[in-house]
């Protein structure tokens, strides 16, 4: 029987039906990752998956319209439990307009092109891919699992697959040491990738996860608020996209923007300056309102 005892959503899923399809996540090594510490990653019985679906069609009839496929990597799960799901969802649901999940690269890797076309056909119109960063080095040392090149080649390959691509970045994810390395190859990254959308969070150290323990270790130093805004406006600076979405309006981030890329480009970059040249700590959001 599903039990989701972890939601983990993307904030623009908020008013999604959220269908537990796995549990954890198929790598689960990312140094900055405490959430599925405790989870051995597995697919849910496709049987258990078509009850959830009908239990909430019995409730909510044919109100829903999004659909978010839980929780931490199910692309991963396999294609005939993805392609069942799918097909039942548009069943039970017939006013559906899109299904959505988050992608890890390798996920994305592992199907084939005729195999996420498919899934396009079935309803699965975004992914939300977790790219962290652009610089070789960083992603190594936080055990992404997957190279610059393979990230690339995975948010290309969803696009050419008809999926839409939502990338997320971490700003300070190298420390005050790596911080403009990383936020020059992280605004090429998404460059090669030119997602439709992109996502811009601030680390926030969990407990338990690897990085919080070389944080209190002293081998790991998080960047103060104003690099923060350093790191995003060179990430900006250092990306150019055909159209895309833009947003850092995460719980996390300390300067909340929203913009369309590239027509917005040189406003969010004046904003940026005046803040940074300001200094002024008033303008970002206390620490104390920051969350996960």
């Amino acid at each position: 029987m599903i039990e989701n005892s972890i939601v983990i959503r993307p904030p623009s899923e908020a008013r999604s039906f959220l269908l537990p399809v796995t549990e954890g996540c198929s790598h689960n090594r990312c140094t900055f990752c405490g959430t599925f510490t405790d989870f051995r990653f597995h697919t849910y019985p496709i049987e258990e998956i078509t009850d959830y679906v009908d239990a909430a069609a019995a409730r909510y009839g044919d109100g829903v319209r999004r659909v978010f496929l839980e929780n931490g990597d199910a692309l991963m799960a396999p294609q005939d439990v993805l392609r069942a799901t799918l097909q039942h969802l548009k069943e039970r649901f017939p006013r559906m307009q899109r299904v959505g999940t988050y992608a890890t690269p390798k996920s994305a890797l592992v199907k084939t092109p005729d195999e996420l076309k498919g899934l396009r056909e079935l309803g699965l119109r975004i992914a939300y891919l977790g790219v962290e960063s652009g610089d070789p080095e960083i992603l190594e040392k936080v055990c992404k699992g997957a190279t610059r090149e393979e990230i690339i080649a995975a948010g290309r390959k969803l696009k050419e697959a008809g999926i839409t691509v939502s990338a997320t970045v971490i700003l300070g994810l190298g420390g005050p040491e790596l911080s403009e390395r990383h936020a020059i190859a992280t605004g090429k990254i998404l460059t090669e990738i030119d997602p439709e959308f992109a996502g811009a969070l601030t680390l926030m150290l969990v407990p338990g996860s690897e990085l919080y323990g070389d944080w209190e270790a002293g081998r790991f130093e998080l960047i103060s608020p104003m690099q923060s805004l350093r790191e995003l406006r060179t990430i900006i600076a250092e990306s150019n996209f055909t159209d895309c979405f833009f947003t850092a309006n995460h719980a996390s981030n300390y300067l909340p923007i929203r913009a369309r890329l590239p027509e917005q480009k040189a406003e969010l970059i004046n904003l940026l300056d005046s803040v940074l040249a300001s200094g002024d700590a008033s303008r970002l959001r206390p620490e104390s309102y920051r969350a996960l």
